[in-house]
């Protein structure tokens, strides 16, 4: 698989590998990082290990997906970013979390625009979307930020969710 690794200022944003389990099962375990993430709760190790392997089966299906974020001061893995579209999503779309104490530092938005970059100029991705919890203020605020158009809300994984579309320009335009 050619998973690239792109690299921003603070931010390192690579493929998943089996030694991120320990880190990214932490951040999957914590009850407010999960609160606005699928069924809503912390989930177990078993489940951040299939999560990891579906970042990585998007990448060999699709040619793009989940990068590991790791911060380049000190190479902890902090979280991830890229594009999820499992069979049944609405769209191609742009997701991130991140561990709690990463929270506030612009992370979460210098990885989406890396991601948002390289799908445009990589992949010739025309658009994608992203699904936010109504109630997930600090991600929809966000999604503001990057220039997604709120699309109103539709039913997502047995609850609502607001789909912002965000239009990416064709390379050269």
């Amino acid at each position: 698989m050619n998973i690239p690794t792109l690299t921003t200022a603070r931010l390192r944003l690579r493929a998943f590998r089996a030694g991120d389990l320990d880190a990214y099962a932490e951040m999957c375990a914590d009850p407010e990082v999960m609160r606005h993430i699928g069924a809503g709760g912390p989930v177990g190790r078993d489940v951040a290990w299939r999560q990891m392997a579906l970042f990585l089966g998007e990448w060999a299906l699709r040619g793009r997906g989940q990068w590991a974020i790791e911060r380049r001061s000190d190479g902890r893995l902090i979280g991830r970013a890229g594009f999820l579209q499992p069979e049944g999503w609405p769209g191609v779309e742009l997701a991130w979390l991140l561990a709690r104490d990463a929270w506030g530092q612009g992370h979460a938005s210098e990885a989406a625009r890396a991601a948002l970059a390289w799908g445009r100029d990589a992949t010739g991705l025309g658009e994608c979307i992203s699904l936010i919890r109504p109630d997930n203020v600090r991600s929809i605020a966000m999604a503001a930020r990057l220039g997604a158009v709120d699309d109103g809300e539709i039913d997502f994984l047995g609850g609502r969710a607001r789909r912002f579309r965000h239009p990416l320009p064709q390379p050269g335009a």
